[in-house]
């Protein structure tokens, strides 16, 4: 009777050549791009240690008795995103619709669509607030309009996105009953993304909340504006309260935000 001995082949332990030659490229791309950049190390010590004094102006104290005068202006940067935001979230509806392929089903049409919110998910708000305040003045009006244009875009990314990963069973029901195109986006999708959406909603007012903090450098209206005139003046206790504030509503603003995410989904 045969025996049959079964030998374990070892398999040869990989080369570290390929891991090896990774790393060095990835310093060498570092080192390229610092060189490129001008980056140095004796500036950027240098750099901290006057940046800890300019810390030291600015929150050892902060000017406590300015901050009175800046609840009028963050509550306009606040009014901005609110409105921005809702704004923008109805121009994404359409445009999300239109961009899911099970929805439309055109590759062309909805190519079309997503190239178009890929343009402008690109450019920050605070180009675009500075293209409207050219065109329309300063004020908060070319805020508004920034963050609605970003806002659109961003939501409109997630919806789509959120549309392509619902049930299709719903969908598919439908469909073969002969409903409409409106019948089906009424009864089987915006059920199941509705909650989503909500939710993408204020995560975009989140991030409008501190984008709008900054419009004001291009005369967008909001609290930026008072960041601007105290930096230029170099009036660094103040510019401290500005940041101490900014900090605090984000803050509290992001915790709501959140907690009413999580009911959500």
């Amino acid at each position: 009777m045969r025996q049959h001995k079964f030998s374990r082949e070892i398999p040869d332990k990989p080369s570290d050549i390929k891991r090896y030659l990774s790393i060095t490229l990835f310093f060498l791309l570092i080192y390229a791009a610092g060189r490129f950049t001008r980056f140095s190390l004796s500036e950027l010590f240098d750099g901290m240690s006057e940046g800890g004094g300019l810390i030291k102006e600015m929150f050892f104290p902060p000017d406590w008795a300015y901050m009175r005068r800046l609840l009028e202006p963050m509550q306009e940067t606040i009014q901005i995103s609110i409105v921005g935001t809702f704004f923008g979230s109805i121009v994404a509806i359409p445009l999300a619709i239109v961009s899911a392929r099970n929805f439309l089903r055109n590759p062309i049409l909805t190519g079309i669509f997503r190239n178009f919110l890929g343009i402008f998910r690109t450019i920050p708000a605070l180009v675009f607030a500075a293209l409207f305040a050219s065109i329309f003045g300063f004020g908060s009006f070319p805020g508004i309009l920034a963050l609605i244009v970003f806002t659109a875009g961003l939501v409109a990314k997630l919806g789509f996105e959120a549309i392509e990963s619902i049930d299709p069973g719903p969908v598919e029901a439908l469909e073969s009953s002969g409903a409409s195109k409106l019948s089906i986006l009424r009864f089987a999708i915006i059920p199941q993304i509705l909650p989503q959406y909500l939710s993408f909603i204020l995560y975009s007012f989140e991030i409008n909340i501190r984008a709008s903090a900054v419009l004001g450098y291009v005369g967008a209206g909001g609290i930026a504006n008072y960041y601007n005139r105290t930096l230029s003046y170099l009036q660094y206790a103040r510019a401290g309260s500005i940041v101490l504030m900014t900090f605090v509503v984000v803050m509290l603003l992001d915790l709501v935000s959140s907690k009413i995410r999580e009911r959500l989904l």
